[in-house]
């Protein structure tokens, strides 16, 4: 832009110093012309004064008149500071005030005779063949007894007009030069004024090239650069507005794409991936870092994917199929590929959606097995009741000790089925999470107290002995009723599988200001370490024999489990095989 500025005041200094240049030169010509004509009609006046006032001797020899005119040459040359010819109308010299009449040629065809003659005024400038310089003659006739007898020539040198001239020249050139000094810095002012809103446009643009959208040409004046300035600034206003809407809308891409709970894989009709989200990070084992801008085959997967992907790239087609990942880890994944193929502005290939089905696919086995659990569960009692009364309608109700033990065992299956369909029913509210809680604080000794209270007798009847050892003035803030539920279901199941003479002890402590610990131990039959992860599980028992003959219906520990989660806590279980049973329960003290 510098260049540009100077270029443009060299333009603007040149143009001007042309136009003054031509202007001096037409002045200077001007004023030559005008000097010599008024130099002209002067010479004319003193001329016709000249011969107004001279006598004009006609008589004598040729030599007696030169002699005359001579003398009256030189006298009025004394007074004109001028050369002063006398010419016979025949060109005949006859006295000059600086040279000698009669070595003089004849003037008849020298020009401004001839036009004296012919016209009554004659001038001529024109270098003399005597003075060997430039002259200026002026001519006139002079009439005596009505004709023109004499011309009378007055001639001066130019070189009072050169010295003029020169003069003139002078004060124009130093007045030239000032102005050339002025026409230079307005010019550069000039310049400076067109070029400087332009460099800051053209930077304002490069700014923007760059993707800075906020740089603004500050607009000063109302011309076309300003016009150009405000249609730059609206382009930026535009641009800034659009770029923040794709940013906008790319991040909300982003966010989606990253938070999806499917893996999304984007691959171009050439085999390369142009996408993939966290999700697919995770399903694939692999950083999108590593695969992105690669042919999909890099992926360190099985060969039935590759096939799949090659498949729906041949095909244009929707594929859906399910197949085992191995790696990183083992996982039942259905694959859903998309063709996407002559949409505008979107890259042609085919859009891969990966969810993981494991869970889904575990989920749906439990549920079966969950069916099949409680229609073996209820079929068991059924078939007794069912069968016993069989027996009594065939005959057996004659005998009254038969019928009474018949009847006493439909009785208890019918109410272990009862306690049954009650225990399915309450698991399945909590699963669902339909059991509201109404939370309150609770004073732990007299609540653990009134709890073992309830199990005494059951204890006492089995022999076993029941311990409580909890820290004074503890608070916890749960739903009493489901803190009950919870405290006395894992106590009656230690209570179930401890041989009589064992023990079973209930221990609360705070662990910080924000957790309480609740421990039941018990001296029981214990569990294999086998059988540790699965026994929150529905209807799973570790001693199927001795869970029947107890009455339990393996729902128990599932709904405890349950209920200490809708409390924020955690339940754990350590056990060793002829020893006992340890369940840890954590829980917040405030919800």
């Amino acid at each position: 832009m510098n260049s540009f500025r100077a270029r443009l005041t060299v333009i603007i200094i040149t143009i001007i110093a042309l136009a003054v240049s031509a202007a001096g030169i037409l002045m200077m010509q001007t004023f030559k012309n005008i000097y010599i004509d008024s130099l002209e009609d002067n010479m004319v006046r003193e001329m016709k004064l000249i011969s107004s006032r001279m006598d004009w001797k006609t008589e004598g020899t040729e030599a007696q008149l030169q002699q005359y005119y001579t003398e009256q040459a030189k006298e009025l040359k004394s007074y004109t500071e001028a050369r002063v010819t006398f010419i016979r109308k025949d060109g005949t010299v006859l006295g000059d005030s600086d040279f000698a009449a009669a070595e003089m040629n004849n003037h008849l065809e020298r020009n401004e005779v001839r036009e004296a003659i012919q016209n009554g005024t004659g001038r001529a400038v024109r270098p003399s063949d005597t003075m060997q310089m430039n002259m200026i003659y002026v001519a006139i006739p002079i009439e005596q007894n009505g004709t023109s007898e004499y011309v009378l020539r007055l001639a001066m040198t130019l070189k009072e007009v050169d010295e003029g001239i020169r003069k003139v020249m002078y004060v124009l050139v130093v007045g030239l030069l000032i102005l050339f000094v002025l026409a230079a810095i307005i010019s550069y002012r000039i310049a400076l004024g067109l070029t400087r809103p332009l460099e800051q446009i053209t930077k304002v643009a490069k700014r923007i090239t760059n993707m800075d959208y906020k740089a603004r040409v500050t607009v000063s004046k109302k011309d076309e650069i300003g016009e150009l300035a405000h249609a730059i600034n609206a382009m930026a206003d535009s641009l800034q507005v659009q770029m923040e809407r794709i940013k906008h809308n790319e991040s909300q891409l982003q966010t989606v794409l990253a938070n999806m709970i499917n893996g999304v894989v984007m691959i171009n009709e050439q085999g390369s991936v142009v996408l993939m989200n966290r999700r697919a990070e995770e399903v694939l084992g692999i950083k999108a870092d590593e695969l992105v801008e690669r042919h999909y085959t890099e992926a360190k997967q099985q060969f039935e994917l590759s096939q799949l992907i090659q498949k729906s790239l041949n095909s244009k087609e929707a594929i859906r199929e399910e197949i085992t990942f191995y790696y990183p880890e083992e996982k039942l994944v259905e694959l859903t590929f998309v063709p996407i193929w002559g949409q505008e502005e979107v890259r042609s290939g085919v859009l891969l959606v990966l969810q993981d089905v494991s869970a889904i696919r575990r989920l749906e086995r439990m549920r079966s097995e969950f069916v099949a659990n409680v229609s073996h569960e209820l079929k068991t009692p059924i078939a007794a009741v069912k069968g016993f009364a069989e027996t009594l309608l065939g005959g057996a109700v004659k005998d009254e000790e038969t019928t009474r033990t018949f009847l006493q065992i439909i009785f208890d299956e019918s109410d272990r089925l009862n306690r049954l369909i009650g225990d399915i029913l309450e698991l399945s509210k909590i699963e669902s999470r339909r059991v509201p809680l109404m939370f309150s604080p609770v004073e732990l000794d007299s609540f653990v107290n009134k709890t073992l209270t309830l199990l005494e007798s059951e204890a006492a009847f089995r022999g076993i002995e029941l311990v409580s050892n909890i820290e004074q003035g503890l608070y916890v803030e749960a739903d009493e009723d489901r803190l009950r539920q919870i405290i006395m279901n894992v106590l009656s199941n230690g209570i179930n599988y401890t041989t009589e003479g064992g023990k079973v002890t209930i221990a609360i402590e705070a662990l910080d200001e924000d957790y309480i610990a609740i421990e039941i131990q018990d001296t029981g039959i214990g569990i294999p370490k086998k059988d540790l992860p699965r026994i929150f599980e529905r209807f799973y028992r570790v001693d199927k024999a001795r869970s029947r003959s107890s009455g339990g219906t393996g729902l128990g520990l599932s709904i405890v489990k349950h209920l200490v989660e809708l409390h924020k806590g955690t339940i754990t279980v350590t056990s060793t095989t002829g020893v006992g049973t340890t369940f840890t329960i954590i829980l917040p003290v405030l919800q």
